[in-house]
């Protein structure tokens, strides 16, 4: 169970939001809403550990996650606004090395079959340099494919440049994580179909409704 008590994030002088409490079962998503600038990448952030509240706390299993550090960051599958995908290697460079930092070394066989579930099959040996934004978004979604132990995926627009079946792609892998009893926080501004039980949270500056 994921759990925000009383959430607050100042970035500089301005207040994004404020009095934020919410909780996510296994087996749910919650889906963060909001106009540009509400706090939507900035509370995904705090929900990682990468960015600290102004006040409250995040929990996972009823702990602070500060105290739990390393131990709730290997149940977490993070992909952010930026793929984070290095030009000089090949897509299936990229999804091995990022699967080697995440912990979760991956053979030559199972990233392979990753790219294929993202539709990559067949640009394996290509470097990320010469693809298309949606191509490379699609490496950054393979780590999913490698994620599955990982009960808590939070996902910052995974929607962005896909194609109509990068985003079929990607909302089977949400689905199956669900399936799993796995969580799953994401934003998205596109009008996406998606699977299973989802809440929306919808975020204005220093309001939540």
């Amino acid at each position: 169970m994921l759990e925000a008590v009383d959430l607050e994030c100042t970035r500089g002088e301005r207040l994004l939001f404020a009095g934020l409490a919410f909780t996510v079962q296994a087996g749910h998503c919650l889906h963060v809403a909001g106009e540009n600038g509400a706090g939507k990448t900035s509370l995904l952030r705090i929900l990682c550990g990468l960015l600290a509240p102004s006040h409250g706390e995040v929990r996972w299993g009823g702990a602070d996650i500060r105290r739990l550090r390393e131990d709730y960051w290997q149940t977490l599958a993070y992909v952010g606004h930026l793929n984070g995908v290095k030009d000089e290697l090949t897509a299936l460079e990229n999804v091995r090395f990022a699967a080697a930092l995440a912990g979760h070394p991956a053979g030559e066989d199972v990233a392979r079959h990753a790219l294929g579930a993202v539709g990559l099959a067949g640009f394996e040996t290509s470097q990320a340099r010469a693809l298309s934004q949606g191509q490379r978004r699609r490496i950054a979604l393979a780590r999913l494919f490698l994620a599955r132990e990982a009960r808590l995926w939070i996902l910052d627009e995974p929607f962005t440049a896909l194609d109509v079946r990068g985003v079929a792609a990607l909302s089977t892998l949400i689905g199956e994580q669900l399936e799993r009893g796995g969580i799953v926080v994401l934003t998205t501004h596109q009008e996406v179909p998606l699977p299973g039980r989802v809440r929306r949270l919808e975020l204005h500056a220093a309001a939540v409704h």
